[in-house]
């Protein structure tokens, strides 16, 4: 007990300071973030943009769908371009041919190659000297630079306008025409894309050779490499990765694990009574499996839309359903999904591990559910609306779409969902009290889903901290808490102290030596994890010390997936501990599936792209794509799927539990998810990293790589993967409508042997 109580001060300690130096980090990246001038200024005195009109750039920007409609500084999606990186490589080339025809008087490939390099010369000093004047706000750029804007502007007034010839280009970038019907909005737009740019590779003050994005993106025409600091805490975060694997092994060796319990002869739970509230549960996973299926059905359309941007095998289903929706729709239902599966574990759990059904539990259960489906709807409905323009960037941003990745909806929505979990965790918590305050062996596990309960409840707030002209990077800063800190922080402490909960309660692991292992596998997960997050950050506009707590920490995330086969292996023991152990078969293989895609999508994958040289070149390419799919599926989506088994398996009748269909379900999932990840999106990543190591990021996300033939197969190779996975998620579906007509299968899925009758819930 002495032990355990100092496991949970190390724990607060760390909690304490690393959130202290994530703050100081937000401190300093608002107080350093690339300057929004107040005008943008050619040496004759015209005005090309205004401080008003980056703000209002980036609105529009996000309302025609940000970061579903390619990306600024490598965060979005991967088929238009990085609109940045795009920018810097235009301007260039603009430059180069307006400073050959002025200098030499001939077009710049006419140039012999020694006059060239003159040429270049004179264009990387261009782009790399920062003019910006702090004390006036203006920052005045050289007229032949003005001309090089001006004509880089046109372009994406008429790329996000009805331009007809850019008609072929708007085709391989999956958008629409007119996607900014405002032409105040489209000329904005052109000011902002001008700015990233300029951020991009202008050199921070008094740090020559340093741009306000780290260089990034790479762009040898501008003088973009990699910086010193990023090589070296690429390699210091390697050698720090290793030394504490081998100290997590030598610990492991040096404290020999105590065996787990003889199992009870019958289960533990099979008595147990479903209670008014946790029936009221069932209703939540149909859902989770509706999710789903729409989640699939969106990946497919997003997929196709790689090869042909406005159709769908020849129907032109851009019309009504457009990439940057489809898109939007499948990231959204994605954590919608797998939340909702581990917020109704949470609402389950709460009176079977307490024996208590708080009075109007049922109705508070009921009420969270339709306010969360009004969320689900709502939220998706208007950001359709707000997404196709036909409400303007106000409607956008508070009921339509915000354009930010992971975390689209609507601002009133956010509210909405904010006030939901606070509502959740107040149900989970009355629901846990008396078991909180009775002293018993699990009550550190309890404590454990409280605390967590409550951090996800909480911390959801970190969506409502920027508003419509909030600078980028400061959103992305706060994005991120949301995104790592919130789906894969606090959610999975969360599930993981609710699965060592359930086990406890099985029988299968002694509470006792769960309590001390779950606080100390937290602390091991937050250590790292907290500062962690600042890898995502590495090129947002942020200061390079982003860079070194980023790269050192995020690599600590990597060492407890080294020891994940030794838990996959226990737990795969654990399934078969006894005959009726066998009843929980498919959950505990969807756990196993968790600790293989922990090892493979966060710890392989994860870490193929985490150092920043490596991210400085696959920065959004197909290699973030299959670490994001092999990760989000293969580990929170599994972890969803195990637990919702293991719910509905005490809320369903025995005899409706058919283990055939959970077989194929699962293996189909996991094998599909293989398939897509290893036969398509990793070669499609290895390809683009190598363009943009060798040409530049603009080039990897450019028509000329994304709609080659090599790419253009790889997501036809993506087919066999995608439809063995769909055909996994229909035996869900068949599963799941199984259960809701309470039929039973051709054998029963326990025997009739191990209890006196079945329980009908």
């Amino acid at each position: 007990m002495h032990a355990t109580r100092k496991l949970w001060t190390w724990l607060a300690v760390i909690c304490v300071i690393s959130f202290s130096i994530l703050g100081w980090v937000g401190k300093e990246i608002y107080l350093t973030a690339p300057p929004i001038p107040k005008q943008v200024i050619s040496t004759k005195g015209d005005v090309l943009f205004t401080g008003e009109q980056v703000t209002l750039g980036q609105q529009a920007w996000m309302s025609a769908g940000g970061q579903q409609l390619g990306t600024v500084w490598g965060h979005g999606s991967y088929v238009a371009p990085d609109w940045s990186a795009d920018w810097l490589h235009r301007e260039a080339l603009a430059l180069q041919e307006l400073f050959a025809r002025r200098d030499h008087g001939a077009a710049y490939v006419a140039l012999p190659a020694p006059l060239r390099g003159q040429v270049d010369t004179l264009v990387k000093e261009e782009l790399r000297t920062n003019t910006y004047d702090e004390n006036t706000g203006v920052l005045a750029i050289s007229s032949i630079r003005a001309q090089a804007v001006r004509a880089v502007a046109q372009h994406y007034i008429g790329l996000f306008g009805t331009d007809p010839q850019l008609d072929k280009l708007r085709e391989q970038y999956a958008m629409n025409a007119g996607s900014l019907p405002r032409t105040d909005e489209r000329d904005a737009l052109a000011g902002f894309f001008f700015w990233s740019s300029w951020a991009a590779a202008a050199d921070r003050p008094g740090q020559a050779g340093l741009s306000y994005t780290s260089n990034w993106p790479h762009e040898p025409l501008a003088g973009n490499s990699p910086s010193a600091g990023t090589g070296v805490w690429s390699i210091a975060s390697v050698i720090l990765m290793i030394g504490a694997i081998a100290g997590m092994i030598f610990y492991h060796g040096a404290h020999k694990e105590e065996a787990d319990p003889t199992p009870p002869k019958a289960d533990p739970l099979f008595t147990l009574k479903a209670t008014p509230s946790t029936k009221a549960t069932r209703k939540y996973f149909m859902v989770v499996v509706g999710l789903i299926l729409a989640q699939v059905g969106m990946g497919v359309i997003t997929a196709h839309y790689s090869v042909e941007g406005h159709s769908f095998f020849g129907f032109p289903l851009a019309d009504i359903l457009p990439f940057i929706v489809s898109r939007t729709i499948h990231t959204q239902f994605a954590v919608l999904w797998i939340a909702t599966a581990w917020l109704a574990t949470g609402l389950y759990i709460a009176p079977a591990i307490s024996g208590y059904e708080p009075k109007y539990q049922k109705l508070g259960v009921n009420v969270l559910f339709y306010a969360l489906l009004l969320i689900v709807v709502g939220s998706t409905a208007c950001g359709w609306l707000g997404t196709l323009q036909h409400q303007g960037t106000e409607f956008s941003f508070w009921l339509g779409s915000q354009g930010l990745e992971f975390t689209n909806m609507g601002r009133i929505w956010q509210y909405l969902l904010f006030v939901g979990l606070l509502f959740w965790a107040f149900l989970l918590g009355r629901g846990l009290w008396p078991a909180l305050t009775k002293p018993s062996e699990s009550r550190g596990l309890i404590a454990m889903v409280f605390l967590a309960a409550l951090c996800i409840g909480g911390f959801y707030a970190t969506s409502l901290t920027w508003g419509r002209t909030t600078h980028y990077s400061m959103i992305e800063y706060w994005r991120w808490w949301l995104v790592h800190l919130w789906v894969e922080g606090f959610f999975e402490v969360f599930a993981t102290a609710v699965i060592a909960l359930l086990f406890s309660r099985l029988g299968l692991i002694r509470a006792a030596t769960a309590n001390s292992a779950i606080v100390l596998e937290t602390i091991v997960f937050l250590f790292g994890g907290i500062l962690g997050t600042l890898h995502h950050l590495y090129w947002t506009g942020t200061p390079t010390s982003v860079i070194a707590i980023g790269a050192m920490f995020s690599a600590l995330e990597v060492v407890p997936l080294a020891m994940i086969g030794v838990e996959a292996w226990r737990n795969y023991q654990r399934s078969k501990a006894a005959p009726w152990v066998q009843t929980y078969k498919w959950a505990i293989m969807s756990f196993i599936a968790v600790g293989f895609w922990n090892m493979v999508g966060a710890g392989l994958l994860g870490f193929t792209i985490n150092t920043p040289i490596a991210l400085y070149y696959m920065q959004g390419l197909n290699m973030t794509a299959a670490h994001g799919h092999a990760a989000l599926f293969g580990v929170y989506g599994m972890l969803g799927i195990g637990l919702m088994l293991f719910c509905l398996r005490g809320l369903s009748s025995r005899l409706a539990w058919s283990d055939a269909l959970l077989k194929p379900m699962f293996w189909l999932l996991n094998i599909g998810l293989a398939m897509m990840v290893f036969m398509s999106l990793v070669p499609a990543g290895i390809y683009q990293a190598v363009a943009s190591i060798s040409k530049g990021m603009w080039f990897a996300r450019s028509p000329e790589v994304i709609h080659s033939p090599f790419m253009e197969n790889m997501v036809w190779l993506r087919v066999p993967g995608d439809v063995v996975f769909a055909l996994g998620t229909l035996f869900l579906a068949l599963f799941a409508l199984r259960l809701l007509r309470g039929g039973a299968p051709k054998e029963a899925a326990v025997a009739a042997s191990q209890a006196p009758a079945a329980t009908e819930a």
